[in-house]
């Protein structure tokens, strides 16, 4: 059996020390320590990846927290199935006890209990994630009654644009450079070309 140990920080400015130092009774070789410095959002990390083609049956997969693997509970849960019942290797979650899939004494199996517990976990995330939307949804309809306008102000056209629109027409200047001499997106400008030829037309 091999040990392995995952570890990962948003950015490469935060410390990974706290993490390494939770992992130093575990005997975990440096070179089976993979770390990485990104989003918890999805699996897509080096490291993770690098991790997933090394990790054989009967291997130990350790991280301190659950929130180490991502943020994403659903995506956890299908990592924590390809790991514990395709790769059959076991994972401990160090700062959560139930979330230790090894064997434990008696008739049940650890991989059951952390199965139970990662799924409940994933119930609550997703219900909250819904609840967000609907008080998001809630909020909008009521800002929307009040006649509120919602979403970002249409930028100001700038004084001077019916001049480089009439170059623009004219096939003196392009659109590209026209909008970067009024400091404007090229979007932005070609709409509001637009704009003004449909009124003329």
């Amino acid at each position: 059996m091999n040990r392995y140990a995952y570890v990962r920080v948003s950015t490469r400015e935060q410390s990974i020390d706290r993490q390494l130092a939770t992992l130093e009774p575990y005997d975990i070789a440096d070179q089976n320590i993979y770390c990485d410095y990104c989003s918890g959002k999805n699996f897509e990390r080096p490291a993770w990846q690098k991790l997933m083609r090394r990790l054989r049956e009967g291997d130990l997969l350790i991280v301190k927290s659950i929130d180490r693997l991502g943020r994403n509970y659903n995506e956890i849960l299908q990592q924590w199935q390809h790991i514990t019942k395709t790769l059959h290797a076991d994972i401990v979650v160090l700062d959560m006890e139930l979330l230790d899939t090894r064997v434990k004494s008696g008739s049940l199996t650890g991989t059951l209990i952390a199965d139970l517990v990662l799924q409940i976990f994933a119930y609550v995330a997703q219900t909250e994630r819904e609840f967000i939307r609907a008080r998001q949804s809630e909020g909008i309809a009521v800002a929307r009654a009040k006649g509120k306008r919602l979403g970002r102000r249409p930028l100001e056209t700038p004084p001077e644009f019916l001049y480089f629109f009439e170059q623009w027409r004219a096939g003196e200047l392009s659109s590209r450079s026209a909008a970067l001499q009024l400091g404007m997106s090229h979007t932005t400008f070609y709409r509001r070309c637009r704009q003004l030829l449909t009124k003329e037309g």
